[in-house]
């Protein structure tokens, strides 16, 4: 399909810079069948039905955002995904003035070599030391805000906590699975309550989720590789639950690609191990029966994929009742819940 049929106008204003406080107080556009309405996130409890089950990534964003020098020149990291213990893929910030073998200091003492330069122009930097990188990073680096953040403010301390969600366990992320954003404990417990279940995976997200499609076609263009895991009990006890007449529904659109690539005609399978899914229009969805997630770039492959769930004139028509309604946009911004 041609990329520029999901494209529209989003006024500046709608970008969201901070998150609702508090979080489950954000509003929430419900789209269940071809009804629409409007909701906050806090009436979740009431919008589903007992044995329905959320899928949340459990993911844990790192502040791989590292500012240092190679001599004198300036240089920018942004790490996106991990190699193994101690290196990380980077997109680099001023790369021409980087030869591989160099070495950049970061603050607090934290130094990288660049070993590599990938295809994709990212470079592959080895951290020294004996420390993990985990450590150094909590050390040295920042926050890495979406684009449409970083372009109007800059990363604060209270980002550290606002871009983690609730779920956070496993180290390895440069982008949070920003749906989750909007649930606290007392939710999940209403959510209990109700009879509503949740299962955990894990998607490592990248910082390619945020890179702009350039094809014209979405037949050209490449997607990002992300590294995730769902375990054989966890897949288990989502098909008991469609078994039993519950409905999967996948919190974020990491959730989402990751159970479509664990899935199979016989159900949600084990899986392991890196994904480049890309969802368009004409998908068979075959591990989720919903998703809740925020509102998206205009052509962006998460624009595509939500149209793939519920119809691409659908979405833009929601879309349009999101902006005319104030809603907030992107990482930090409003929900949607797409219930086809």
């Amino acid at each position: 399909m041609r990329v520029d049929l999901f494209d529209f106008e989003l006024p500046q204003d709608r970008i969201a810079l901070r998150p609702a406080e508090p979080r489950d107080s954000a509003k929430l556009l419900l789209l269940d069948g071809s009804r629409t309405a409007d909701h906050i996130v806090g009436e979740l409890p009431s919008l589903l039905r007992a044995g329905d089950c959320f899928v949340f990534n459990d993911t844990r964003v790192s502040p791989a955002q590292l500012e240092g020098r190679r001599g004198e020149a300036r240089i920018g990291a942004t790490l996106h995904k991990r190699h193994d213990l101690r290196r990380w893929h980077a997109f680099v910030r001023n790369a021409k003035r980087l030869r591989t073998g160099d070495t950049i200091d970061f603050p607090a003492g934290v130094q990288a070599v660049a070993e590599a330069r990938n295809p994709d122009g990212s470079v592959l930097l080895r951290f020294l030391g004996d420390e993990p990188v985990e450590v150094l990073l909590e050390r040295a680096g920042r926050m890495p805000l979406p684009p449409y953040i970083a372009s109007r403010r800059e990363a604060d301390e209270r980002d550290r906590a606002d871009y983690q969600t609730m779920f956070a366990r496993q180290e390895g992320a440069v982008a949070a699975p920003t749906a989750a954003l909007h649930f606290t404990p007392a939710l999940m417990t209403a959510l209990a309550d109700a009879g509503i279940a949740h299962e955990t995976l894990t998607l490592h997200v990248g910082a390619g989720t945020f890179l702009p499609v350039k094809a014209e076609d979405t037949a050209e263009h490449k997607m990002h590789a992300e590294w995730g895991r769902i375990d054989a009990a966890t897949a288990d006890r989502l098909n008991q639950i469609r078994a039993k007449g519950g409905r999967v529904i996948a919190v974020g659109t990491t959730s989402l690609r990751l159970l479509e690539s664990a899935a199979t005609d016989n159900g949600i399978e084990a899986f392991e191990g890196d994904t480049a899914i890309f969802i368009t229009p004409g998908y068979r969805f075959r591990a989720i029966d919903g998703l809740m997630t925020n509102f998206h770039l205009p052509k962006s492959t998460l624009f595509m994929l939500v149209s793939a769930l519920m119809g691409r004139e659908r979405m833009l028509a929601a879309y349009e009742h999101a902006i005319a309604s104030a809603y907030r946009f992107y990482s930090y911004g409003d929900a949607s819940l797409l219930l086809p």
